[in-house]
């Protein structure tokens, strides 16, 4: 059985048994070149206007983001314009700073809402990822490297630093 004339038997075998499906394969093919073509040419155009369609809602996002930012932000804005006017109208200066205190506290707690934090300074170990020193200065009883003092606060957005804080930090006598 395993001589050569048997072994070109079996190839001429499985070459004819192809050949009928090969046949209707074109025949298939053939018959419905045109109906597979147009499914083709729809479902291309389906996702071209897709990407387009997901391209413009993206793009429109990133447009407004910022819209619950501000509708947070507007009402500390109308606060601000009231002690503007009410520092026109009154000799009150401990009342003005009592509602810019207020105010700042307003504004803290809307950045807050939206994920932004104050990054911690006084007392910690200097980080530079964080802080930006500015200055260095011998303070007695606090070790080098320790902040200080912070000139501007710094903030972060979730995990990304927006601002660094302006520290002053702590260095040997």
């Amino acid at each position: 059985m395993n001589d050569p004339e048997h072994a070109e038997r079996a190839a001429d075998e499985r070459d004819r048994q192809e050949e009928p499906a090969g046949e209707a394969a074109a025949d298939v093919s053939g018959a419905d070149a045109a109906a597979l073509q147009d499914r083709l040419l729809r479902l291309q155009a389906e996702l071209e206007n897709f990407r387009k369609r997901s391209r413009r809602e993206y793009d429109e996002a990133q447009r407004y983001r910022e819209i619950d930012l501000l509708r947070d932000l507007l009402p500390v804005l109308d606060n601000v314009h009231r002690a503007i006017d009410a520092a026109g109208k009154t000799a009150d200066i401990e009342g003005l700073r009592e509602g810019f205190r207020m105010t700042a506290q307003q504004i803290e707690k809307v950045l807050g809402s939206h994920g932004c934090a104050t990054i911690a300074t006084d007392g910690t170990p200097f980080d530079p990822t964080v802080h930006d020193a500015i200055q260095q200065q011998v303070v007695p009883g606090v070790s080098a490297g320790t902040v200080v003092a912070t000139v501007n606060p710094g903030y972060t957005l979730h995990d990304r630093v927006v601002r660094p804080a302006q520290v002053i930090v702590a260095k040997e006598v």
